[in-house]
């Protein structure tokens, strides 16, 4: 098992290899398209904006081989914070279009009632608590820092709920693809617990 990171100009990929080292598990950065053929699941970290983020994949040549391995091999795909907004269709960020391998899009916390952004530790209660995601969680606080949330247009993908003065999509998972608006990397224990269960998951073809 090899997780590969996505790593390209606007990401973090080395404070989430810091901590899968921290788990040992065995993980390398993705480059170029060559570095995805030893790999068995996928990260993809994120910091920033939706458009630097996009231009930063598509001028690394990475667009193509990511959707190959996650759309068509169905590889395991982890999303994080900027990884998991720009796997919709549309933000609110600068117009931006996204990736589309999910259908919703992306919205702007109301400034006016809240500060903006969300930064801190806000708790996270998963819709199926018996998922090998998460396993061994009940309802832990992770770390946030988003002026932006998903808003899927099919709400059966919401896998994780919080409430920054509304209640809003903090992860989602559907079939190999699994995301998250908190930065796993950052939340101490229950960050850890989910990159431990992320290296164990495994799809069931069909």
């Amino acid at each position: 098992m090899t997780i590969g990171i996505i790593n390209y100009k606007a990401g973090n990929a080395k404070s989430v290899q810091n901590a899968l080292n921290r788990l040992g598990v065995h993980s390398k950065y993705i480059d170029t398209s060559l570095d995805f053929s030893d790999v068995t699941h996928i990260i993809l970290p994120g910091v920033g904006s939706a458009s630097a983020t996009l231009q930063s994949l598509e001028e690394s040549n990475l667009i193509e081989p990511l959707e190959t391995a996650v759309i068509k091999h169905q590889q395991p795909f982890l999303g994080i914070c900027i990884g998991q907004q720009i796997l919709f269709e549309h933000s609110e960020e600068g117009d931006q279009r996204g990736l589309g391998w999910l259908k919703g899009h992306v919205k702007k916390y109301d400034d006016r009632f809240i500060k903006v952004p969300q930064i801190g530790w806000n708790k996270v209660t998963f819709q199926q608590p018996e998922h090998p995601l998460v396993q061994g969680l009940v309802n832990d606080y992770f770390y946030f820092v988003n002026a932006y949330y998903v808003v899927p247009t099919d709400t059966s993908i919401t896998f994780g709920l919080a409430t920054y003065g509304q209640p809003f999509c903090a992860s989602v998972q559907h079939e190999n693809i699994f995301a998250t608006q908190f930065h796993v990397e950052k939340s101490g224990e229950a960050g850890l617990k989910i990159l431990e269960n992320f290296s164990k998951w495994s799809i069931q073809r069909i």
